[in-house]
């Protein structure tokens, strides 16, 4: 078997999937060490040891209009990562999410003879699946972090394997409720409601006004309710948050401890994405909210197939936790579902109990290593193997 080095090109496009692409570097060198690693992304992977050709941090976009707008930036690292896929072609090329752009990349390669794995499935099943023959046209294997992801993908013949869910191992707060309360500074005896408006810039710039509104609202109604806002690590505080914050209503903003703020709260306001995922599996009641600009609503609401947009709902296989999209995002509608949360028992304990039925149905953990054994697998064999042999790709090294 070939044990030489390998170089694997590895592109995310935000913070989440620069956070997965990261953990399957790291269990990729725990599983064969000494591989190179090159690509785009954000702090994460880079701090695995990936050289960053492009840093993702400013790409971040989401929206017909918001693409439109950061066309050329992201046109230049499009040309940038296909000129390095001729200069210094990888043995495999691993794309994490961030869709329309991976998948122009993903024809490069293909075209080049490199080897292409997709992790992360973009969302097909929830669109309108005219995409899906592209995609099979231009990948290798798709990794899926939903169970219910892998029957799509075999219906249009394109190899695909359950990984798991990489949030399972990953979430978990870092030490009981109480205790982080007391660490974080707020009164054990207030109810603490956070606050998750995403991390990209137009998300912040939507999502972070009517929280303040709903804050406002609720502090009217319940004067002792606290606010904590967890912010990613990267994102430009004094440009995107601090403008958007009602300095009256004295929020707790802190860096790199989200797991801590969701398992801290009584109740979260939630921007739609992978945070509701994540509130979930800690089992922390959620109003969910988004916006986009009304051009691209008018645009996704014709596309769209199903009537959750929540990660969380979608999971569950039904509305457990309440979606305020686009107009129904009201201050006073998101702020009495809250309020709801925070001072009914009984209704608090029913959509715990929903969001317990998510964990149970993303199962199994493991995801990076079961991701990263694939990677190694379209590496020394062009293909993936049938689910019996896989474990001998490592076995044998």
């Amino acid at each position: 078997m070939n044990t030489r080095p390998r170089h694997i090109m590895v592109v995310a496009g935000e913070a989440s999937g620069d956070q997965h692409g990261a953990e399957m570097v790291r269990a990729l060198e725990r599983l064969r060490p000494g591989n190179r690693y090159s690509g785009m992304g954000c702090d994460a992977l880079a701090a695995a040891g990936m050289e960053r050709i492009v840093d993702a941090r400013d790409l971040a976009v989401v929206g017909l209009w918001e693409v439109l707008a950061h066309y050329r930036d992201i046109r230049r690292a499009l040309d940038t990562l296909k000129a390095r896929l001729r200069s210094d072609p990888p043995d495999l090329l691993v794309l994490v999410d961030y869709v329309e752009f991976n998948l122009r990349l993903a024809r490069t390669a293909k075209a080049l003879g490199i080897p292409v794995l997709f992790y992360v499935s973009p969302q097909v099943w929830a669109w309108r699946a005219r995409r899906v023959r592209r995609i099979g046209e231009v990948i290798d294997a798709m990794a899926v972090l939903f169970p219910f992801e892998t029957d799509f993908y075999e219906r249009h013949g394109i190899p695909v394997r359950y990984v798991g869910n990489p949030l399972v191992d990953t979430v978990r707060p870092g030490a009981p409720p109480e205790v982080i309360r007391r660490d974080l500074g707020l009164d054990p005896d207030g109810p603490v409601v956070g606050l998750l408006p995403g991390s990209r810039r137009g998300e912040l710039r939507r999502h972070l006004p009517v929280m303040m509104q709903t804050c406002r609202w609720l502090r009217r109604r319940h004067p002792g309710v606290q606010f904590v806002l967890p912010l990613a690590p990267g994102v430009n505080v004094e440009r995107d948050v601090t403008p958007h914050l009602d300095p009256d209503l004295g929020i707790l903003q802190v860096t790199g401890r989200t797991h801590d703020v969701l398992a801290a709260s009584r109740a979260l306001i939630i921007a739609s994405g992978t945070a509701t995922l994540e509130a979930a599996l800690m089992g922390t009641p959620m109003a969910i909210l988004y916006r986009v600009s009304p051009l691209t609503y008018a645009v996704l609401k014709r596309m769209l197939l199903i009537r959750d947009i929540g990660l969380a709902n979608i999971v569950a296989g039904e509305r457990v936790v309440q979606e305020f999209v686009q107009s129904r995002a009201r201050p006073e509608a998101i702020g009495a579902e809250v309020e709801r949360l925070i001072t009914d028992p009984d209704y608090h304990q029913q959509v715990c109990r929903g969001l317990a039925r998510v964990r149970v149905r993303l199962g199994r953990g493991g995801a990076s290593e079961n991701v990263a054994r694939m990677a190694l697998e379209l590496m020394e064999h062009g293909r993936l193997l049938p689910s019996g042999n896989a474990s001998s790709t490592i076995d044998g090294a």
